[in-house]
């Protein structure tokens, strides 16, 4: 958990939120979008919704106290999607590229900082953006039209292919 201490961290992320808006939309322009939902101009209007979300999973998780789950990376997300073109690949991955810049920038303006604080700060951006990008995946790839679906007879389950 980040300490008390370095709440200001989370509300100077919150307060630079259009420095790190700005990163994250170049980031999404430098990647190349494998499918109309994937292009930068669709996946822009995200970023504020999931910038704030991201802010208070991290104040949700301070005050919870509670193990943390296990983490998954984004690329563990885009390798469990059956048809391998959630476009929210592109957008989480330079979100938590852009922000990670931004934690660094805070924490390397404080020379007091302790190491320990320093990565503790770190993992608990990871686990927050890893929840909110879980939870959009998942959602996302229940709706694919490209996911298998199951028809139930009476005497069995079968798996049928879309196309």
């Amino acid at each position: 958990m980040i300490c008390a201490m370095q709440e200001r961290w989370v509300d100077a992320l919150h307060e630079r939120r259009k420095e790190i808006h700005r990163r994250w939309e170049a980031l999404l322009r430098v990647d190349r979008a494998d499918g109309p939902l994937a292009e930068p101009d669709n996946l822009v209007h995200l970023i504020n919704w999931t910038l704030a979300e991201v802010l208070n999973e991290i104040r949700r998780r301070r005050t919870s106290r509670r193990d943390e789950p296990p983490q998954t990376t984004i690329a563990t997300l885009r390798a469990g999607c059956r048809c391998g073109h959630n476009p929210l690949f592109n957008h989480f991955i330079a979100g938590e590229q852009a922000m990670l810049e931004a934690l660094i920038q805070l924490q390397a303006d404080d020379p007091s900082l302790l190491p320990h604080h320093r990565s503790t700060a770190v993992a608990e951006l990871y686990v927050a953006i890893r929840a909110i990008a879980t939870r959009e995946f998942e959602l996302l790839c229940s709706l694919c039209a490209k996911r298998p679906k199951t028809r139930t007879y009476a005497s069995q389950t079968q798996v049928v292919a879309s196309a």
